[in-house]
């Protein structure tokens, strides 16, 4: 028996009192992934990227465990939850424009010490003032490097449209501008190098692609290095209290860790490890979260469908996008229907083997946004579901 089907048996046995669809999270892998991951940081701490997991109980699972100090949220409605419900440190990674959000903010000195917002432009500090509502608090400001490579003077650039904030002058200059601000403080500077993070450089049946990949992310990750250093300096020279740089992900751990400048990496979906995480070089993971979707039809020899199974994946859409049946290996996608939003059917000689109400198991393309689907996780040791615990979606928390 392969190790993916004991996986399979295993599973089917902890979930056998559990009707489909079922969502799962195999704690042994899960654990395994966490040290993998301080393992990499190399002495560095791991902030925990709640878009990736969100499930509370998974949060302060992780947070408990040596390595890992703080987390990142997406939204300010998650940041001043995660805080209420007694999380310390708390990053939001992305701007706002949430004005009820920032009223509460900026009138509670437990939320406004615990949460550190993400600025680029003046004009986010102009929304913050003006949806103060009388609340006195500092905020604390984090400022966001764009990182992107830019080649040919500028005409080719290669990663995410975030930042506008791309030069060491131009972060120093928002950051003299909040600092001459009543009522904010710089304390952080963050640069997601996504397209090295989050681009995979080992695409199955594609060696050119893969190498052109490597290529520019080696590339991007001297210019970063550099530049980064830079920025830090020049922040600095303006607030010489800094309290963290933040940078990674996943796929860039242990380069983003070796950089001197850089004091906490931001790491979260590699603790489940989702189906885009298989094409790496950088690192090999245990697929910890799962879903299972029920046989319902046996339209023919070699086909069963599966009820539901649609959830893509955020980003371009594509078939990288779409889930990967997993368990019973061997299974795939028919190209003329694809994963449907109430039925999937599904090809391959393992089908001939599966019964009516028998298990599929598939992996999501991405990390958290599982947890969109589900509002409970049922956590597996050995053979046995041993916890079942709320998503944010349980909780009634949808951010976004």
């Amino acid at each position: 028996m392969t190790a993916r089907a004991a996986d399979r048996a295993r599973y089917d046995r902890a979930t056998a009192h559990l009707d489909a669809p079922v969502a799962i999270v195999d704690l042994a892998a899960f654990d395994a992934n966490a040290d993998d991951l301080v393992r990499r940081a190399g002495g560095k701490p791991v902030r925990v990227a709640g878009k990736s997991v969100r499930c509370r109980a998974l949060l302060e699972r992780v947070l408990a465990r040596n390595g890992f100090a703080g987390l990142m949220s997406y939204t300010l409605a998650e940041s001043l939850w995660l805080v209420r419900s007694g999380f310390e440190d708390v990053l939001l990674a992305y701007p706002s424009a949430d004005r009820a959000g920032f009223a509460e903010l900026a009138a509670d000195p437990k939320l406004a010490a615990a949460v550190t917002v993400m600025v680029d432009d003046p004009a986010q500090l102009d929304l913050i003032d003006a949806a103060r509502d009388g609340g006195g608090e500092v905020v604390r400001v984090c400022l966001e490097l764009d990182t992107s490579l830019r080649l040919l003077g500028g005409r080719v650039r290669v990663g995410a449209r975030r930042s506008p904030l791309h030069s060491p002058a131009q972060v120093a200059e928002l950051a003299r501008a909040v600092a001459r601000r009543p009522g904010f403080r710089v304390v952080g500077v963050m640069a997601y190098e996504g397209h090295v993070a989050g681009v995979g450089d080992a695409v199955a049946g594609h060696p050119l692609r893969s190498r052109a990949v490597r290529l520019m992310q080696a590339a991007a990750r001297r210019e970063l290095a550099e530049r980064r250093a830079a920025v830090v300096r020049a922040v600095r020279a303006v607030v010489p209290d800094l309290e963290f740089v933040n940078g990674g992900g996943t796929g860039s751990v242990q380069h983003t860790a070796a950089e001197d400048a850089v004091t906490e990496i931001a790491a979260g979906s590699g603790l489940y490890v989702p189906r885009l995480f298989d094409n790496y070089t950088s690192f090999t993971g245990r697929p910890a979260a799962l879903f299972a979707q029920p046989v319902v039809r046996r339209p023919g020899v070699g086909v069963v469908t599966v009820l539901g199974g649609g959830y893509p994946a955020s980003g371009a859409a594509g078939p990288d996008r779409l889930p990967v049946p997993y368990l019973p290996e061997g299974l795939r996608y028919d190209p003329q229907e694809g994963a449907g939003e109430v039925q999937t059917p599904l090809l391959g000689p393992p089908a001939d083997d599966l019964l009516i109400g028998d298990k599929v198991w598939f992996r999501h393309a991405k990390a958290g946004e599982l947890c969109e689907r589900f509002d409970t996780l049922h956590l597996v040791e050995g053979d046995a579901v041993t916890a079942t615990v709320p998503t944010y979606r349980g909780e009634g928390r949808t951010f976004l």
